[in-house]
């Protein structure tokens, strides 16, 4: 969170799009995705930032030393999130479907439904859900 603080505005938006392929970040997660909708919108600020999805599907697993190992596959209707700090919250009808476990935590998903615990703990019914960093 503390590397967010300078963070300079930014926003991004796309109409149609469809992506595939692997990915990998500084913490050393490593993956494959796939992904497809209609409509997206995101912008960030320092430790703030706002998010807004059309329909869309997608799946993927990612793997690292840090987080351990998570599988998901996705659909969503629609939704909107915001984040300010540790917090976040999200509002939208999806059936996000998988599971993550790691020394990082734990989480599990049925039809947008589920819980994560660890070192994020949160909650969401059919898509809508509210999440908090402990550290």
């Amino acid at each position: 969170m503390s590397d967010s603080l300078d963070r300079p505005g930014t926003a991004f938006t796309a109409g149609a799009y469809a992506d595939s392929g692997t990915c990998e970040d500084r913490h050393g997660q490593r993956g494959k995705y796939t992904a497809a909708g209609v409509g997206y919108a995101r912008a960030e600020w320092s430790l703030c930032d706002a998010e807004a999805k059309g329909p869309n599907a997608g799946t993927g697993y990612t793997i690292s030393d840090e987080s351990g190992a998570r599988a998901f596959a996705k659909a969503e209707l629609g939704s909107v999130s915001a984040t300010a700090g540790p917090v976040k919250a999200t509002v939208g009808l999806a059936a996000d479907t998988g599971i993550g476990v790691g020394p990082s935590g734990v989480e599990a998903k049925v039809l947008g439904t589920g819980v994560k615990l660890g070192r994020t703990v949160g909650f969401s019914v059919l898509g809508s859900g509210f999440e908090f960093k402990l550290w």
